[in-house]
């Protein structure tokens, strides 16, 4: 069989996603939005069927996303024992593969998140919250028994979840995070969106020299002045390794964006060498930044530098 064909007939991925409400159904399934899944919740058990009516095999399942689709005892029609028949036949079909995913946490930590939020559980009418979790907890056990698999979330943050998501439903290929890293000048304000900034005005300042003063960072001269700096090899060096350090475990964190920004006074000479040093560094460790220099093409003045020290 050729690769194409294979690829037509791979089986639809569906993620079906319960459990007890407080229990971070919402969390997961922006999670697995973030992951590439279509994402449906509070969806009507009772149309599953309808909504994956297509032709095993066909091209309009196969070409989409995996889905994961929502629902809970609000959802209209919930039927726990439905339910399970509809999993089963839908399991029995060669094109989907059907994985049931049970949310649960312990009643005493649903009742803190209740307090917290100052919602009403939707079964407890006007008793206390831990009576409506008890009977939706009753209600859903047959559900909780059928998943295959749960997921207690009793002790978890909600970064603790989406990273369970990510670890239990990812493609397990490391999400690649955009790495952008910038230069930039005080006197011009610092960049909104930097979630690192680094500043190299305690470096020996080349608009001193009026030799430089006209040239930026990636000019060779201004370069090798800074370099002569005693205090740039150790803090290179230093700021090159806490980046290593941390851009892998923003990655296994899953976040999409990391801004670094490096600023000098005017945004033309230290901060532009810095930026370029250190997003060579990074290539050569197998990240693949995106540089942008803000003032480089900012006029050089005396009044926005400041004194000569």
């Amino acid at each position: 069989m050729s690769a194409e064909s294979e690829q037509q007939v791979k089986p639809q991925r569906i993620l079906l996603v319960t459990g007890v409400l407080g229990a971070g159904k919402t969390t997961a399934l922006r999670t697995l939005e973030d992951m590439g899944w279509e994402a449906i919740d509070n969806f009507p058990i009772r149309l599953l069927d309808r909504l994956l009516e297509t032709e095993p095999g066909s091209a309009q399942l196969d070409a989409g996303s995996p889905l994961a689709i929502g629902f809970d005892t609000r959802t209209r029609g919930f039927d726990p024992a439905r339910t399970i028949e509809r999993v089963k036949r839908l399991t029995a079909r060669p094109d989907l593969t059907v994985t049931t995913l049970f949310l649960d946490c312990g009643g005493s930590e649903l009742e803190r998140r209740y307090n917290e939020t100052r919602r009403r559980h939707p079964m407890s009418e006007d008793k206390p919250a831990a009576t409506g979790i008890a009977a939706e907890r009753e209600l859903l056990e047959p559900l909780r028994r059928w998943a295959d698999v749960v997921v207690s979330t009793t002790d978890f943050s909600t970064n603790d979840l989406q990273q369970a998501i990510r670890e239990q439903f990812g493609d397990h290929t490391p999400q690649r995070t955009t790495l952008t890293i910038s230069s930039f000048g005080f006197s011009r304000g610092t960049p909104p969106l930097a979630d690192l900034v680094f500043d190299m005005r305690f470096l020996d300042n080349p608009h001193w020299d009026d030799t430089l003063r006209p040239m930026s960072g990636k000019d060779a001269p201004v370069g090798e002045y800074i370099r002569r700096d005693p205090a740039f090899s150790e803090a290179f060096a230093r700021i090159r390794d806490l980046l290593l350090l941390l851009l892998p475990r923003f990655q296994a964190q899953g976040k999409a964006y990391v801004n670094i920004a490096f600023g000098c006074t005017g945004g033309r000479h230290r901060s532009v060498f810095m930026a370029e040093q250190i997003a060579s560094a990074l290539r050569d460790a197998g990240f693949s930044p995106t540089l942008l220099h803000r003032n480089l093409g900012s006029r050089a003045a005396d009044m926005v530098e400041g004194a000569q020290t």
